[in-house]
């Protein structure tokens, strides 16, 4: 057991390297690399270590992604015991199982935090797992995907998901795997298949050197004594390019009896730059106020209306959301309102004054010129950069440059090219249990899904429909017709 005795060294290193305003790649191997930048700004004897370990296992089937599941929640918890005086000396960590990969992250006072990585990696090296602590695991997993397929608003981002991201497993196929069954020996099997070969990405920030950064991976490659990955692992799904209509997809909610529904009408603008990703976080920021405006405080359709401006997987398009209540509005209704509010928007638009777009442009500006008040801030957004191996760390400066530069009339016309004939929609909705979607009263009393019952979606037939929409009542049907855009990347 490592003792973590509170820090006592709290002095400000000197820098080993020329000082730079954003992170260097200090190491870099076939085996992973490393991005640094010394803190000189908050001065404060702290320091984050955050790293990715990309593995292609993971995607390869919901199993796999179950069992990754398991793995990440057995090793926090044989972490946490020997980690528990950690949080006495002021150090934090967080292992999460992301889409593509491990990230482990431990922040803090420096003096100790080498302590806490290297106690991390040797649980991840040793790693074993009781029979009681697997079942324990494997029972828990069940339970939180079934609690994410009952929610309305989780189970229309799935299907949302699965139907643009071409390689994408559902939730639904990951309750499904659990619940058909996984072993202790099947999970000892993916974890040495994980840990055999994988890519280490990691980002050091703070009161560090560059040499000392170095050897976190150094410590990391020794340790694990892992392969190099036998081909390049992309950090991001293909997405499917919608074709020029609107495709529908209804489903009905799996929590028996909940009256809540959700439908969410995305528009895909396609693999776009930087500026049009800053035109669109632009276009979403007029549309905040008029949809509440609308759907919200005139139609009463639910409380919760809001646009997204959205990136998935690098491909750019934006969304209107509204949750509602099938005891009141069936959702057929809903997304009829949400067309009237589109449409008045593009009257909004055009009737726009050149002040008022100026002052949008102004705030949006005011908010991505925001100071960081912390060095967490800084380190959250680098790692994004990081994370999404797109490595743009100004990438503020570059929207502020943009933003100065769009006119109103570009504005209106993005708008209305989302709304032409031959845009590219895609709706979804999740129809809860009440009278306005015609389900019998019995139907309607509560009755709680059993853990089993999520096993798959039921697909419903749209009542409103015109000749050139699509209905989608199988996804992977439907996807396998659509050509696929190139990986796509925001740089420049």
């Amino acid at each position: 057991c490592v003792l973590f005795s509170s820090a006592t060294d709290f002095t400000l290193k000197p820098s080993d390297c020329e000082d730079t305003e954003f992170p260097v790649k200090v190491s870099d191997a076939a085996r992973g690399c490393v991005w640094y930048k010394k803190d000189n700004k908050f001065k404060i004897p702290k320091a984050y270590v955050w790293f990715h370990l990309i593995s292609p296992l993971i995607q390869k089937s919901p199993k796999n992604l179950v069992l990754f599941d398991v793995f990440v929640n057995v090793l926090l918890y044989n972490v946490s015991e020997p980690a528990y005086e950690a949080d006495v000396a002021q150090l934090e960590y967080k292992l999460t199982a992301e889409e593509h990969g491990l990230v482990i992250k431990v922040k803090g006072f420096n003096h100790k935090l080498r302590l806490l990585f290297n106690l991390i990696l040797d649980h991840l090296s040793d790693f074993s797992v009781p029979p009681d602590v697997f079942s324990m695991f494997t029972e828990q997993l069940k339970k939180s995907y079934f609690n994410i397929l009952i929610k309305p608003e989780k189970l229309a981002k799935d299907v949302r998901l699965l139907i643009l991201e071409a390689e994408r497993w559902s939730v639904v196929q990951k309750h499904q795997a659990v619940v058909e069954g996984i072993s202790v020996d099947e999970l000892m099997e993916f974890v040495c298949s994980f840990k055999a070969e994988f890519y280490a990405e990691g980002l050091v920030q703070g009161n560090l050197t560059r040499t000392e950064a170095i050897d976190f991976l150094n410590y990391l490659t020794h340790k694990l004594q892992y392969r190099k990955l036998s081909a390049e692992v992309p950090v991001q799904f293909r997405v499917v390019e919608l074709p020029q209509t609107r495709s529908v997809c209804k489903v009905k909610s799996l929590s028996k009896g909940d009256a809540n529904s959700e439908v969410t009408v995305y528009y895909q603008s396609g693999a776009k730059n930087l500026r049009e990703h800053t035109l669109m976080e632009l276009l979403v920021m007029h549309m905040e106020e008029p949809c509440f405006d609308f759907l919200r405080t005139k139609e009463t359709l639910g409380y919760h209306v809001y646009p997204t401006c959205r990136n998935t997987s690098g491909i750019l398009g934006f969304s209107v959301t509204v949750e509602t209540q099938a005891t009141k509005f069936s959702t057929e209704h809903v997304e009829m309102k949400m067309e009237e509010f589109l449409q008045s928007f593009g009257e909004t638009l055009a009737a726009l004054t050149d002040d008022a777009f100026r002052s949008h442009v102004t705030a949006l500006v005011k908010l991505k010129q925001c100071e960081d008040t912390h060095l967490g801030e800084e380190v959250e957004r680098n790692w994004n950069e990081v994370i999404t191996q797109q490595y743009v760390y100004n990438r503020l400066q570059h929207e502020i440059k943009a933003l100065k530069l769009i006119s109103k009339a570009e504005l209106i016309d993005w708008f209305l090219q989302h709304r032409s004939q031959i845009n590219r929609r895609l709706s979804v909705h999740v129809v809860g249990f009440g009278s306005h979607e015609n389900d019998t009263p019995t139907e309607e009393e509560p009755e709680t899904s059993q853990y089993g019952q999520v096993s798959e979606l039921v697909f419903l037939s749209p009542s409103h429909t015109s000749l050139s929409d699509i209905i989608i009542t199988n996804i992977r049907a439907f996807t396998h017709t659509l050509t696929l855009y190139p990986y796509h990347k925001v740089l420049q």
